[in-house]
């Protein structure tokens, strides 16, 4: 089984043209406060909402998308090795600090990321 803990952040997309429309909108009419992002081979902008985080990526096509719900577990490893029992296709995610983390495609085609604080 799986520990969770909480939700740590939502993510999601744009077109790149876009983006700094996206960046606009979420700070001057929704009122989020923009935070330290770490550098991605991607642009987007990280907000904090709430207890939680939302992240805007771009995405210039489907079907692959980088949308995702991210939930803070107790224990990656552990939950990984439980997952891995079920054939599922999984995401490996660039590194940030203080973060383990990977990401699972469930059976329905849902981006899933899975994380332990460092």
């Amino acid at each position: 089984m799986i520990n969770f803990k909480r939700a740590d952040h939502i993510h999601i997309c744009v077109t790149p043209e876009r983006l700094e429309e996206a960046r606009i909108f979420y700070t001057e009419v929704i009122g989020l406060h923009p935070m330290d992002r770490p550098m991605f081979s991607t642009n987007g902008y990280w907000f904090t909402i709430g207890n939680i985080e939302l992240h805007i990526g771009v995405e210039p096509a489907l079907p692959y998308t980088s949308r995702h719900t991210a939930f803070e577990i107790t224990d990656v490893a552990a939950a990984r090795e439980h997952l891995e029992k079920f054939n599922l296709k999984f995401l490996e995610e660039p590194l940030i600090e203080g973060r383990t983390r990977f990401s699972f495609i469930d059976p329905f085609g849902n981006r899933m990321e899975l994380l332990q604080m460092l």
